[in-house]
């Protein structure tokens, strides 16, 4: 299925690695330009090289750290003019309440929570004066099946699920969609470190993470793979969905209908 991408620009964020980086890679297959954002510079060069031979298409790089407001108002003014925004930068780490600090929980939402309203808001305000554009926020599905051992992550997550459907309702009076991907248990190594600390939490040391994981009875008996997630974002940031937003995607297996 041709998406009708071609020669659209796109701002991935948290695009060096796991998801985000399968993200830059669909939509530059797709035909798209792409801002690729990210705080190593190293894993920005390598993927912008590789898109640019294999897919023929522009990419610039954005060493950023969208923890920072300043660092987030500057790559909005970089990127200005952008077709499809994909919001997908942050790490919220595992740990129940009494084991997450203030500053460690600060500092998570000030990256993805507050990063993404950010970016959201100063990339709708362009978008609505032009009467055109996507955004597409990579959530988790810890927002909607809450997890007491991940409890900044599921609160963090439940709120930008409200924001894209608070916005996404809206912003189709100006011709913007909003959406929001839910991945579940994801193949990535940030999926790693964090069943690693489930598992120090549950069995006092974090090498028992596979056996963890088998215990979790995910569907297919897997995790889902990065490029699933890359294809359901594409498909939501094309004209295809044309007629989807105020909603949220979940790309789980069906975890969130079974019996744990």
């Amino acid at each position: 299925m041709d998406l009708k991408l071609l020669s659209k620009r796109a701002l991935v964020t948290g695009a060096g690695k796991g998801i985000g980086r399968a993200v830059a890679e669909v939509l530059a297959a797709e035909g798209c330009n792409l801002a690729l954002a990210a705080r190593s510079e190293a894993s920005l060069a390598e993927l912008a090289t590789l898109l640019n031979e294999k897919h023929r298409v522009a990419v610039t790089t954005h060493v950023v750290d969208l923890s920072q407001s300043s660092e987030q108002q500057r790559l909005a003014k970089e990127c200005s003019g952008i077709d499809i925004l994909v919001n997908n930068a942050g790490a919220i780490p595992a740990g129940e309440i009494d084991e997450f600090e203030e500053d460690a929980w600060r500092a998570a939402w000030d990256l993805k929570v507050f990063g993404y309203i950010n970016l959201c808001r100063s990339f709708f305000r362009e978008m609505k004066a032009r009467g055109d554009g996507v955004i597409v926020n990579v959530i988790g599905t810890s927002g909607q099946r809450m997890n007491p051992m991940y409890i900044g992550g599921s609160a963090g997550n439940a709120s930008l699920m409200a924001l894209s459907r608070a916005l996404g309702s809206r912003s189709t009076d100006f011709g913007v969609r909003v959406v929001a991907v839910n991945p579940g248990m994801t193949a990535t190594d940030r999926a790693r470190f964090m069943l690693q600390k489930w598992s120090e939490q549950k069995f006092g040391t974090p090498d028992r993470w596979e056996e963890f994981l088998v215990e979790m009875n995910l569907p297919f008996g897997r995790m889902g793979e990065p490029s699933e997630v890359a294809d359901l974002v594409a498909f939501a940031a094309s004209p295809r969905a044309s007629y989807i937003s105020g909603t949220v995607l979940t790309v789980d297996g069906g975890a969130s209908d079974r019996n744990h």
